[in-house]
């Protein structure tokens, strides 16, 4: 066992909650040493003359000895644990030195007298006794310093002591030449910022000023990433401090920045794209380590802060899948936070609660608060959260928290080695506070002192940390003015030229990527989704072939059953087994495919089953998972109940892997409200700002089925209002075949642009949305459905257009009713991008149409309707009526009453039908 470790649990004895028992014991020794263990026989009488002490021999009262010790123990465990709560770690110095009771000797029964007695020692270096001086002296280094450090919440003891045995250890000081390059860092640190405070006077920077460590810290994570074998970092980060991160560690020339000032830079994410402001754009490259080349990428974000927490945790999810057989340690996420954000934004918790679930673990993240004690103009920080600390939130996955005055970069860099350490040996999130300031106000050109009058008197008497750090070695006799001149000049002098002056990539220029593929393809590119009805029932027996003795749920069983009468030809096929086909056939043609979502394995409607459930030992069995050798990986979870978190990781997977298939689906298509960010900032405007593709999928069950306002509606009208630039597809399937081939076409097709598509519910199990296998065997998705009963083209004065479940109950109306024959029923399947030739090509099958109805069960403010009424242009050229049948505008998106509901479904599919244009709406 390691000495100190042993040392530590020996001390452990004398807390506090063992002194009864250690008087008994103590008593028996006084009275005959023999009669006690050998051990602590050794013990008692080392105690004994460490309380006597060398110089006044005396004997201790067995209940005094073992106070003491303990008091000890209880006062050592304090600094441990409050400690921090008296560290140095602001650089401002804005309030008077913390008193904390906790730490006080007297709090205890410790006196004066006390401190040059020689107490036991747990796990500090050294001896295992010392004078309580000593032992409150080394405490007081160890967590009262420039660092103060949490972690006695973490309940595994392994990782306490691992935490506590490099707390305590004395660092090792740094040589003259990393003291140098260091001073180098926090040079580039600050005067790239000056530069172009200087040059570009006036114009938005979000500088990092007053945190200028960050610099240093983020070299020294890369670089000791990369001797650990790091070979792909993933860096996410708001605009605080971005561009000074792009130049001076992802090596971004500094002429390109200045373009961008400037507005000279030509360069576009995509053709026509719309571009994004300078502080919101991401940039990758390789830098070299001791370890060999490492890939930094820096993910885009927008003004959402710590909305691109889960997507890069995604991205690096997929880099670890691609690369599996290196392990997890070969991809780092690191997350750069504000302080404000982190304690103030949710999806801050719901990326932590992913962190060690299986569906989202990255084997831990490095997460960096750089601290400006202020968030945006909030004058306390206590107005801007109601914890102790902004990094508190992490507490509830037990990372341990490193604060750290930025002022003191040594001590940076010896918190950046220990995170890494930690997250590279317990695969766990772990948080440095880097605790600093803003010198200037949330942009330059605020005023900050507006607001915090006293803070920004304390910021503009501050000299700066390169300052403070070059003083510190010129007094140190380690370097002299002449070379901080030196330093300093020769930084702007590369800033003049446009070039790198830290450490410049390895290469300017990049191989062409796999997502070029991808580029410039359109939506309507053919594509071969069907598939031979033979595979599909030889996969079929797959999927059914269940390990002997393995006891499905009695309902699961009879679903599995139905299949195989599917299969036979036997049954229609249903939605949950066209489905779980389309995955069969792309995993045997070794595509991978990802889904994750809450109740995605079983399907909140109980349609799915990829995942079944052993019903004596609960043991879970995939079946997708065992077709055939050398198929696809197939990857599904039911993910927390998180929707921003969830669905920003999956966005973040796709925008690094386009080869698989990912999917997320909502227990309900409103559920999707909560990551509204996710969607308006990522999904619909990503590629248009950054020229970021994605084949995300997202399912969102969708459909008026009288269960009341919440989870009705998808909220369609929003998708659709978010498309324009070919940017989404936004598709309604109606029969299982359809969704085969819609799954199928999204992968298949060299086209990467999101998919959203609004599910059904109860047309699970409808009677009429069912296909047969040779559906599935040929054709292809079709965006438009036309007219499926042997009705007479030249008969049909109207013609209904609609999507989704309401067609079922317009078909079967019809159906009902021979006087209706001269009404046409049609889906339309795909609303965006809109199949305008597919739609002229219906309107040209009715010679003597005369009236166009669209129909939904939405409200007229909801739904398709106004996104969609100007497609029919093309009918009113021709001199066709236009009219609109459905719910009319509300507040909500259901009634709360089923059988108001129903009166409205019948209205509503009457006016479809039945009702003349001009008593339409």
């Amino acid at each position: 066992m390691n000495k100190r470790l042993q040392s530590s649990q020996e001390a452990s004895a004398f807390s506090e909650g063992n002194v009864s028992f250690l008087e008994a014991l103590y008593e028996r020794f006084l009275a005959d040493p023999q009669s006690v263990d050998p051990s602590w026989r050794e013990k008692f009488s080392s105690l004994q003359q460490t309380v006597a002490g060398p110089e006044t021999p005396r004997i201790a009262t067995s209940a005094e000895a073992i106070r003491k010790q303990a008091a000890v123990a209880r006062l050592s465990n304090q600094y441990r644990a409050r400690g921090h709560r008296a560290a140095d770690t602001n650089p401002l110095k804005l309030a008077p030195a913390r008193l904390v009771r906790d730490l006080e000797p007297s709090s205890y029964g410790l006196t004066q007298d006390d401190l040059d007695q020689t107490f036991f020692v747990d796990v500090l270096q050294g001896s295992e006794q010392r004078t309580l001086r000593q032992i409150i002296a080394d405490l007081r280094e160890a967590y009262c310093g420039s660092i103060g450090t949490e972690y006695l919440h973490i309940v595994d003891s392994d990782v306490r002591e691992w935490l506590q045995l490099r707390l305590e250890s004395r660092p090792e000081p740094l040589d003259a030449e990393r003291r140098h390059w260091l001073l180098k860092l926090l040079t580039a640190a600050e005067g790239i910022e000056k530069y172009l405070h200087r040059k570009y006077t006036g114009q938005k920077r979000f500088s990092l000023e007053g945190g200028e460590s960050l610099i240093p810290l983020l070299d020294e994570l890369v670089q000791q990433a990369g001797s650990a074998g790091v070979k792909e970092i993933v860096l996410g980060m708001a605009h605080r401090g971005r561009l000074n991160v792009l130049v001076n560690i992802l090596g971004k020339k500094p002429a390109l920045l200045f373009q961008e000032f400037e507005e000279t830079s030509l360069a576009e994410p995509i053709p026509g794209g719309a571009g994004d402001v300078k502080y919101h754009l991401g940039f990758s490259s390789d830098v070299d380590t001791p370890g060999g080349p490492v890939h930094l990428a820096m993910a885009f974000n927008p003004s959402h802060l710590e909305s691109v927490d889960p997507v890069v945790i995604g991205s690096a999810r997929a880099r670890q899948d691609r690369r599996a057989e290196d392990g997890e340690n070969a991809v780092l996420a690191v997350l750069i936070h504000g302080d404000a954000a982190f304690a103030g934004q949710g999806v801050v918790m719901e990326t932590l609660n992913m962190a060690e679930t299986r569906a989202f673990t990255t084997g831990g993240t490095v997460h960096v608060v750089v601290n400006n004690q202020i968030g945006f103009t909030t004058s306390n920080p206590f107005d801007a959260r109601s914890t102790l600390y902004c990094t508190d939130v992490a507490n509830m996955i037990q990372a341990p928290v490193f604060h750290v005055n930025g002022d003191d970069p040594e001590a940076v860099l010896r918190v950046t080695r220990w995170a890494l350490d930690f997250r590279m040996k317990f695969k766990r999130d772990v948080v440095i506070d880097l605790i600093c300031f803003r010198r200037h106000g949330h942009n330059e050109v605020d005023e900050p002192a507006v607001t915090q009058p006293v803070m920004y008197r304390h910021i503009r008497r501050h000299p700066g940390v390169r300052m403070l750090y070059a003083d510190k070695l010129i007094a140190a006799g380690a370097l002299d003015n002449e070379t901080v001149r030196r330093l300093e000049e020769d930084y702007q002098a590369h800033l003049d030229r446009g070039e790198i002056a830290t450490r410049p990539p390895l290469r300017d220029v990049y191989p062409r990527t796999r997502w070029d593929h991808y580029l410039g393809t359109a939506w309507d590119l053919p594509c071969e989704t069907a598939v031979a009805v033979d595979e599909l029932r030889r996969l079929t027996g797959a999927l059914l072939s269940l390990p002997e003795g393995f006891e499905t749920h009695p309902r699961a069983a009879a679903i599995l059953e139905s299949r195989g009468l599917m299969a036979a030809g036997e049954l229609p096929l249903d939605w949950g087994y066209a489905e779980t086909l389309a995955y069969a056939t792309l995993l045997d043609e070794g595509r991978h495919i990802r889904m994750s979502g809450q109740d995605v394995g079983r399907g909140t409607f109980f349609h799915r089953h990829a995942i079944l459930f052993d019903q004596n030992s609960g043991d879970a069995l995939i079946p997708l998972q065992h077709l055939a050798p050398g198929q696809g990986r197939f990857e599904i979870y039911d993910s927390l109940l998180s929707e921003e978190g969830v669905l920003g990781f999956e966005y973040g997977y796709t925008t690094t892997e386009p080869e698989t298939l990912v999917i997320w689906e909502a227990q309900f298509g409103d559920f999707a409200n909560n990551a509204q960010v996710m969607i308006d900032q990522f999904i619909t405007s990503g590629e248009t700002k950054w020229g970021r593709l994605s084949g995300l999928v997202m399912l969102l069950p969708h459909g008026q089925e009288g269960q009341g306002p919440e989870h009705s509606s998808a909220r369609m009208e929003r998708y659709l209002q978010l498309c324009a630039e070919h940017n989404i597809q936004v598709c309604v399937p109606s029969t299982p075949a359809q969704m085969f081939h819609l799954l199928r076409r999204q992968v298949l097709r060299p086209y990467r642009k999101p998919l959203i598509a609004l599910t059904p519910k109860s047309l699970l199990r409808h009677r009429l949305a069912v296909s047969s296998l040779e559906d599935l065997g040929s054709g292809r998705f079709l965006p438009v459905i036309g007219e499926i009963d042997p009705l007479a083209p030249e008969g049909i004065s109207r013609l209904v257009l609609c999507t989704g479940k309401v067609y079922y109950d317009l078909l079967d109306r019809r159906r009902r009713q021979d006087d209706l024959r001269r009404v046409a029923i049609a889906r339309i399947e795909q609303l965006y991008p809109f199949p305008q030739d597919d739609f002229a090509r219906l309107l040209a099958g009715y010679p003597n149409l005369k009236e166009l109805v669209w129909c939904q069960e939405e409200p007229e403010n909801q739904g398709a309707w106004h996104q969609i009424k100007h497609r029919f242009a093309p009918a009113q050229e021709r001199g066709i009526a236009l009219a609109y049948a459905g719910r009319p505008a509300a507040a909500a998106p259901a009634v709360g009453q089923f059988n108001r509901h129903l009166i409205g479904q019948k209205k509503l599919v009457d006016e479809a039908l039945v009702e003349p244009i001009s008593a339409h709406r």
